[in-house]
């Protein structure tokens, strides 16, 4: 059966029936000199015949060719980002068309699952955890995101000519944006200015305090913060090439962009300069290149450290660490270009390593880590 959406047409100034079709992004016409519907049906097959060459015939379940991605995914992919595709193929979109035969899939289809995961969230019966419905704006793209590989996958494989990226495929209208906290002005001076916690009733050092700090000054990813090795400081830059996931892997980071370089403003030059005195100390030896900046166990670790953190010294309602990054941009956002701020945090689409350094060797990204310290300066102790 033909993937086409349309059917041919009469035209009488040529006195033929005519129909196009697109396939990977080839565009051809098809037509028929008969009279009548026979006409119209024999360049309906012609397309028909030429959209499904190449197409795998099989009877297989969305199900079955999901499973086979999977094991894709598992074999390319971390382990995080493998665990929120299974999570979202077994809640989302397995229970609306994982008994739908794989050649029947349409984009129809896969809108269904968006537009009911957003009104009844979960639909997986044996979900210990079910959301319920008003999903985010931002979980809906990652569904739709999944969505799509999946298919692009299957098309790859022969099971589908079927290109839901190029028909429309959208988030309900009625989602709405994640909300998110961040640290506010008086909450944000006190870590800036307090380096104590409070155990058993005794005031005592922090000994992470320059990680929540340099989170808050750089927008880094907590993943990111762990990844950082001594090597990768240059004087005034910091190169950003690996990250460590929730699972103690190494990655290369969220994205394409995250490996990045990133010219530090003074005030995070001096958190850094502070982590790599008190790394050092506690050493007792010079430091090697491939020494981690931050001594932590994990992710994990880190995060109960900051809860602690703001527990001994009154930060309420508490921020997780990864909302420390948008304390960072909120802060910063009208401070420098959309692009320069996209290039610090690694969103850009656009960027790589030519382009980041032909911005700093023409000064661009100094101007712009001077223009950030001084958004942050007013929080500071250090710079008044």
């Amino acid at each position: 059966m033909g993937m086409r959406t349309n059917t041919a047409q009469w035209l009488p100034n040529q006195n033929r029936w005519q129909i196009k079709v697109q396939k990977d992004g080839v565009r051809k016409t098809f037509t028929s000199a008969k009279p009548g519907r026979t006409g119209q049906r024999e360049a309906n097959a012609k397309a028909d015949a030429w959209l499904d060459k190449g197409i795998c015939r099989t009877t297989k379940r969305c199900s079955e060719v999901w499973n086979e991605y999977l094991i894709s995914v598992r074999a390319t992919a971390g382990t995080s980002y493998a665990q929120q595709v299974e999570k979202f193929g077994q809640n989302y979109i397995l229970p609306v068309v994982g008994d739908r035969r794989i050649g029947d899939l349409n984009t129809g289809m896969l809108q269904d699952v968006l537009n009911r995961a957003y009104k009844e969230g979960s639909m997986n019966p044996q979900a210990t955890r079910k959301s319920r419905g008003n999903l985010s704006r931002k979980t809906l793209q990652g569904i739709r995101a999944v969505e799509v590989s999946f298919v692009k996958w299957a098309r790859q494989h022969k099971y589908t000519a079927l290109r839901p990226e190029d028909e429309g495929l959208t988030v309900p209208r009625g989602a709405r944006p994640k909300g998110r906290k961040i640290l506010q002005p008086d909450a944000l001076r006190v870590l800036l200015s307090t380096d104590t916690r409070i155990v058993r009733g005794k005031v005592e050092q922090d000994a992470n305090i320059h990680a929540y700090r340099f989170a808050v000054l750089t927008g880094l990813r907590p993943g990111e913060l762990l990844g950082l090795r001594v090597g990768d400081v240059e004087g005034n830059r910091l190169h950003l090439a690996r990250a460590i996931n929730t699972f103690d892997e190494e990655t290369h980071g969220k994205n394409e962009n995250a490996i990045r370089t990133v010219v530090l403003h003074p005030l995070a030059a001096a958190e850094l300069h502070a982590q790599l005195q008190q790394r050092a100390f506690e050493e007792e030896q010079p430091l090697r290149g491939d020494d981690p900046i931050f001594l932590l166990e994990n992710e994990h670790s880190l995060y109960n450290y900051w809860q602690f953190y703001q527990r001994s010294n009154g930060i309420d309602p508490p921020v997780s660490l990864y909302e420390l990054r948008h304390t960072f941009v909120s802060i910063i956002e009208d401070a420098v270009s959309p692009a320069e701020l996209r290039r610090m945090v690694g969103h850009s689409k656009s960027m790589d390593t030519y382009g980041w350094y032909s911005h700093a060797v023409d000064g661009r990204a100094d101007t712009a880590a001077m223009a950030v310290s001084d958004a942050l300066a007013e929080y500071s102790p250090r710079a008044k």
